[in-house]
C-alpha cells in the first residue's frame, strides 16, 4: 500500500510540473495561435504589425502601453477616450477621430488575452533579413534595360560643365565685339545715317531702334489730321499701324487659310469630335492593359445564387464586419443597408470601392488580399443587405441611389 507521504510527494511533483507547463513557451504559443485566429477575424482589416493601416502598427504595443491598457482599449476604446486617457485621445486624434469598434461584448477576457499574446509573439519575432540577390554574369549578347534617371545640372561631369561655361563665354565675347564694332563704325558714317533713304531701310530702322527710335516697331507718327474726321472736337490722326500688329495680322490670315484647307477642305486633320473619340479609344486600350486602373470600365452583374451570397457573407464577416457591423448597420464605416451611398450603389461601384479602398477615409484596398470572384461575391452580398433595417443602424451618408 502506498504511503500518504509518497502520494503527497508525487502530487507535489505533478503540481509543480503542471505549473511549469502552464508557464512554458508551448502554452504561451497555444495562446498566440488562438489569438491569431481572433486577430485575423476581427483586427486584421484595420491593423498590421509593422505598418500603419486604418489603425496604428501593433508591433511592441504591449511594451508601449502595457497589457492592462491594451485590454481596456480593445474592450471599449471610446470609454478610454472619454475618460481623458492621454494615449487613447492621442490615437483618436491621430487617426482622424475614427472610433475603433468596442469588442467588450463580442470577445471574452480570454480572447483578448490571446490577442495580446499573439501581438507579443509577433513582436518578438526577429526581423526578416533580405537576401542579397546574386549578380548575374554579364552576357554581351543580352541588352540590359537601364532605368532613366534625372540628373541635376550641377551633377553633370566637370568636362561637360566646363564646355557649357566656355560656350557661354564665347557667346558673351561675340556680343561684346559686335557692340564695339557697331559703336566704332557708326560714327564713321557721319550725317549720312540721317538720310531718308537710309532711315527707311531695314538697316537704318535697326540702327535707330538700337539708338532709342522705336519706329521699326511702332511705325511712323506723321501727326496728320483727317480733315473730314472731326466728331465733337475729337480728331483722328492718320498714323501708321504698328508693324508688329500688321505682321501678326498677315500671319493670322495665312494661318486661317491654311487651317480651313487642312481641316475643312482637304479634311486631312481631325476635328475636336474625332480627336475626342480617338483619345477615348486610346484610353480604353491603356485601361485594358492596366488591370489596376481604377477608371477602367467594368460590367459585372450582381450574383444572386445562394452559394455566392453565402461565400460573400463569410468574407464580409471575416473582413468587413469590424468596421461596418455584423449586419451592415455601420460602426466606424457607413451603414450598408440603406439607400444612400458615398461612392455609388451599383455592384460595379461597390466592387471598385472594395478593390481600391478609400484610404483618405480609412477604407483599406482589398486587391491582393481577395480574388476578383471574392470581391464580386462580397459586393453582391452587400447589395443583398439593402432594406434589412438592422437595429442601431447608423444615419444615412452620401447620395440616395
Amino acid at each position: 500500500m502506498i504511503s500518504l507521504k509518497k502520494m503527497f510527494r508525487k502530487g507535489s511533483l505533478a503540481l509543480v510540473a503542471g505549473l511549469l507547463l502552464m508557464g512554458s513557451p508551448a502554452a504561451q504559443a497555444q495562446d498566440a495561435v488562438a489569438g491569431k485566429a481572433i486577430f485575423d477575424g476581427n483586427c486584421a482589416a484595420c491593423h498590421s504589425m509593422d505598418a500603419d493601416v486604418v489603425g496604428p502598427a501593433l508591433k511592441d504595443a504591449h511594451k508601449r502601453r502595457g497589457d492592462e491598457w491594451l485590454t481596456k482599449f480593445i474592450k471599449n476604446s471610446q470609454e478610454l477616450v472619454q475618460s481623458g486617457d492621454k494615449d487613447a485621445v492621442a490615437l483618436y486624434e491621430k487617426y482622424n477621430k475614427m472610433a475603433m469598434p468596442a469588442f467588450g461584448t463580442s470577445l471574452s477576457e480570454e480572447d483578448i488575452a490571446n490577442v495580446i499574446a499573439f501581438i507579443k509573439a509577433e513582436s518578438d519575432k526577429p526581423a526578416a533579413v533580405a537576401e542579397t540577390p546574386s549578380t548575374p554574369t554579364a552576357d554581351p549578347n543580352v541588352e540590359v534595360a537601364v532605368a532613366e534617371t534625372e540628373v541635376a545640372f550641377m551633377d553633370l561631369p566637370p568636362v561637360l560643365l566646363f564646355t557649357f561655361a566656355l560656350a557661354a563665354v564665347i557667346i558673351l565675347l561675340t556680343i561684346m565685339v559686335l557692340v564695339m564694332l557697331f559703336r566704332l563704325f557708326v560714327p564713321m558714317l557721319g550725317d549720312s545715317i540721317y538720310d531718308e533713304d537710309f532711315r527707311h531701310s531695314f538697316a537704318g530702322r535697326v540702327l535707330f531702334l538700337l539708338r532709342g527710335d522705336a519706329t521699326l516697331v511702332t511705325g511712323k507718327d506723321r501727326n496728320e489730321i483727317h480733315s473730314s474726321h472731326d466728331f465733337d472736337g475729337i480728331q483722328e490722326y492718320d498714323n501708321d499701324l504698328p508693324p508688329w500688329w500688321k505682321a501678326m495680322f498677315y500671319v493670322s490670315v495665312v494661318f486661317a487659310v491654311g487651317y480651313m484647307l487642312h481641316y475643312h477642305v482637304f479634311k486631312t486633320g481631325a476635328l475636336q469630335d474625332e480627336e475626342y473619340a480617338m483619345e477615348m479609344e486610346q484610353a480604353a486600350i491603356l485601361a485594358a492593359k492596366n488591370v489596376d486602373d481604377p477608371n477602367a470600365v467594368t460590367n459585372y452583374e450582381v450574383m444572386t445564387d445562394a452559394t455566392a451570397l453565402e461565400s460573400g457573407k463569410s468574407i464580409y464577416s471575416a473582413n468587413c464586419a469590424a468596421c461596418h457591423g455584423q449586419e451592415g448597420q455601420g460602426t466606424v464605416g457607413p451603414n450598408l443597408t440603406d439607400e444612400y451611398w458615398l461612392h455609388g450603389g451599383d455592384v460595379n461601384d461597390i466592387f471598385k470601392t472594395v478593390k481600391y479602398g478609400v484610404p483618405a477615409k480609412g477604407m483599406v484596398p482589398w486587391q491582393g488580399k481577395l480574388t476578383k470572384d471574392q470581391m464580386l461575391e462580397v459586393s453582391s452580398y452587400i447589395l443583398s443587405l439593402k432594406g434589412t433595417n438592422p437595429a442601431n443602424a447608423k444615419e444615412p451618408q452620401g447620395e440616395k441611389e
